[in-house]
């Protein structure tokens, strides 16, 4: 099932803009598979006056007649003349493309694989071209290779993209109208599993449960999302093994780099690189408590960044010999039994996600982050949320729930004496919010959001 175009307007707009100008352009798209590239270009690209391509792992070619045969479509006989190099075929489109008229070259790492000559031939057409007002497009997955032809000083495209976008997954808050869920707090137990890649709603959205959906598409060893962290990986990384492993152990709840290390047999020295590698990729978070003016790797926690990967590697990859064995019902009751700390950690992410987007007692904060360590007491202190104000005069204490049974008076008397005990409050005025499950209309000293209001404000 196909999604209604969601989101992605400014994203839209940006790329209209550069393919309106008088003058040719360059546009650069990137980023991890799924997450809706080809259709935003395909929303872009002005009607008739486009030629859009799909690279592949044909030889060059072969791409070449597939590609001459898309041009023809656009200017006639172009597909009637075996091309026996890019350069001739990029010379004659340059040369014969209407004023206005767009190439978009998706996937791009594909044909750069079987072509290596290939920036080099779109820097030599772009630069002798620059008052032709003919436009190009260029889209693909790898992001290492992507962004190296852009922002790599030595790279042959360096400083001739008029835009380089990072499409990257879609807000928390556009789930629910996508899947037609009926209640908020379904959204948030989606997006525990989907995140925020619009393929995968497109997928999910087949299915009429969610317990449906995860059996045929992820459980089931030929479903179509069972071996993808693989695929995720292949695109970006030459030791997937390592980042495999490294993501299996965040997973399972391996959260400090100690930790990693030790279980990997391996100096924790040697995981810094790989890690960071993983951040650069939005694949995993570092964080770090509260405060924290430097980073400090011992006090640093990881956790996988994406929802759907969280999920894989804490349910899936653990359970692959009972799903070889078609042991799915088995496994999928484990998950049940395990899902509600699971959608907890989501809900805590969202939390945070949204309070900067919030307005709480009068006031709007800044990013906020967990809070770990020792407090004025010397005990151990954590605070799922802490946020100070845009005018640094208060300071936002949070708690987050995702149980039906929780008590807002009872989880804010908790949360209070947790900020007295808080080392860096100072004069700070406090402020509490309480994101619950269940919430009620109003809790008197805090206030409460629920799944809904987090939704709504996601969306932007």
């Amino acid at each position: 099932m196909q999604l209604e175009f969601l989101d992605r307007a400014e994203e839209l707009t940006r790329i209209r803009k550069v393919l309106e100008a008088p003058e040719g352009n360059l546009a650069v798209l990137f980023g991890r598979r799924r997450c809706g590239k080809s259709r935003l270009l395909l929303e872009a690209l002005p009607a008739g006056h486009s030629v859009y391509f799909v690279g592949d792992d044909r030889s060059s070619p072969l791409q070449r007649a597939a590609l001459a045969t898309e041009i023809g479509r656009l200017l006639e006989g172009f597909d009637q003349v075996v091309y026996p190099d890019w350069e001739a075929l990029l010379k004659r489109w340059w040369e014969q493309a209407p004023r206005g008229a767009v190439l978009a070259l998706d996937e791009f790492p594909a044909l750069v694989a079987a072509a290596q000559e290939l920036p080099s031939l779109l820097q030599k057409r772009i630069d002798a071209s620059a008052g032709a007002g003919v436009h190009l497009v260029l889209a693909g997955s790898s992001q290492r290779m992507m962004q190296g032809l852009v922002l790599d000083r030595s790279a042959p495209l360096f400083g001739r993209a008029r835009e380089i976008l990072r499409i990257d997954p879609l807000p928390a808050g556009w789930i629910q109208r996508a899947l037609r869920l009926r209640s908020a707090a379904a959204a948030v137990e989606a997006f525990s599993v989907w995140g925020g890649v619009p393929r995968y709603w497109e997928l999910a959205a087949d299915f009429d449960s969610l317990a449906k959906a995860l059996s045929e598409t992820v459980l089931n060893p030929l479903g179509v999302l069972h071996d993808e962290p693989q695929r995720i990986l292949l695109d970006d990384l030459r030791d997937t093994a390592q980042a495999a492993s490294i993501l299996s152990l965040i997973g399972l709840g391996c959260r400090r780099l100690s930790k990693i290390a030790g279980r990997l047999e391996k100096p924790a020295t040697s995981l810094t690189r790989p890690l960071q590698r993983l951040i650069e990729l939005g694949l995993v978070v570092r964080d770090q408590p509260h405060g924290s003016r430097a980073r400090h790797e011992k006090r640093s926690y990881y956790r996988i960044a994406d929802p759907f990967l969280q999920f894989w590697f804490r349910f899936v990859e653990p359970n692959r010999s009972r799903l070889q064995a078609h042991r799915i019902d088995a496994v999928h009751a484990d998950i049940e039994a395990r899902f509600a700390p699971h959608v907890a950690q989501a809900w805590e992410d969202l939390a945070r996600a949204s309070v900067p987007r919030l307005e709480i007692g009068g006031r709007t904060f800044g990013p906020a982050s967990r809070c770990w360590g020792a407090g004025l007491d010397s005990e151990p202190l954590e605070i799922d949320i802490v946020a100070e104000s845009e005018d640094r005069k208060a300071l936002l204490f949070g708690e987050c729930k995702w149980s039906d049974d929780a008590k807002a008076p009872q989880v804010l008397a908790a949360l209070q004496r947790k900020a007295e005990r808080f080392p860096e409050r100072g004069s700070r005025t406090a402020l509490f919010g309480l994101w619950l499950k269940r919430a009620p209309r109003s809790c008197r000293g805090a206030e409460v959001l629920s799944p809904a209001k987090v939704l709504r404000a996601l969306e932007r």
